[in-house]
């Protein structure tokens, strides 16, 4: 009986622990194994970073680790371009054109540099992102987030068959960098502002928004689309 208990116990802890790897590998995106593909397929065409949210000219601490992880890969030679996307979402400044110029002050060429301004959520981000970098003709393309919302979108990615690769903040990488932002003045710098402004959770239920997160805006789109090509086929 004693045999049997204990073979018993062993094999749920065999199984507790692959059905825990399986979800490791299903859901976590690792950084230092996104960055190692990413050291052999560099240089991308494009790298696509989401936006988050400003109520100033200020630098928060996202914004900051966003941008200057763009920044890394790009100097570094792991990517030619850099697609900022993110509409004005929770305040009137557009999120993708706020990053735009952080990132010039840090010596992007403003050539490399193009914007997505429809995105409000990070299902949106990368869907309409790679649809623009299609538009422009980059055949290649990196997604360059924090590991935890690169983790987020794996099964969006996986769903939607988008041909990127996650490339997530490596953090050792990023603190050795010597980078200091500076505040802004968006309307001296031209950054877009939205007059008479209504924040996303003013404009959407909590229901609504958790379906915009799981893609829900996304799927409408590509419903659409292929509607229209049929028609024009």
């Amino acid at each position: 009986m004693k045999q049997f208990i204990y073979i018993i116990t062993i094999s749920l802890g065999l199984f507790i622990l692959n059905g825990c790897q399986s979800y490791y590998n299903l859901f976590y995106t690792d950084p230092a194994k996104c960055f190692k593909i990413a050291e052999q397929r560099k240089p991308y065409d494009v790298i696509i970073v989401p936006g988050f949210p400003h109520d100033s000219g200020n630098v928060n601490m996202v914004v900051s680790q966003r941008v200057k992880w763009a920044y890394y890969l790009y100097k570094n030679g792991y990517t030619k371009n850099i697609i900022f996307s993110g509409a004005a979402v929770h305040s009137p400044y557009i999120e993708a054109n706020m990053m735009r110029l952080f990132a010039l002050q840090l010596g992007v060429k403003n050539e490399n540099i193009f914007t997505e301004t429809k995105a409000e959520h990070t299902t949106e981000n990368l869907y309409y992102s790679c649809v623009l970098a299609s538009q422009l003709g980059f055949k290649t393309i990196g997604f360059a987030t924090e590991p935890a919302q690169a983790s987020f979108m794996k099964p969006f990615k996986r769903k939607f068959n988008l041909q990127v690769d996650f490339i997530p903040v490596v953090a050792d990488s990023l603190w050795k960098l010597p980078l200091q932002l500076k505040p802004i003045n968006p309307i001296a710098e031209q950054a877009e502002f939205i007059p008479n402004f209504i924040p996303l959770e003013k404009r959407e239920s909590i229901f609504e928004n958790l379906r915009g997160s799981r893609g829900h805006r996304v799927k409408k789109d590509i419903r659409r689309a292929r509607k229209l090509k049929r028609q024009h086929s």
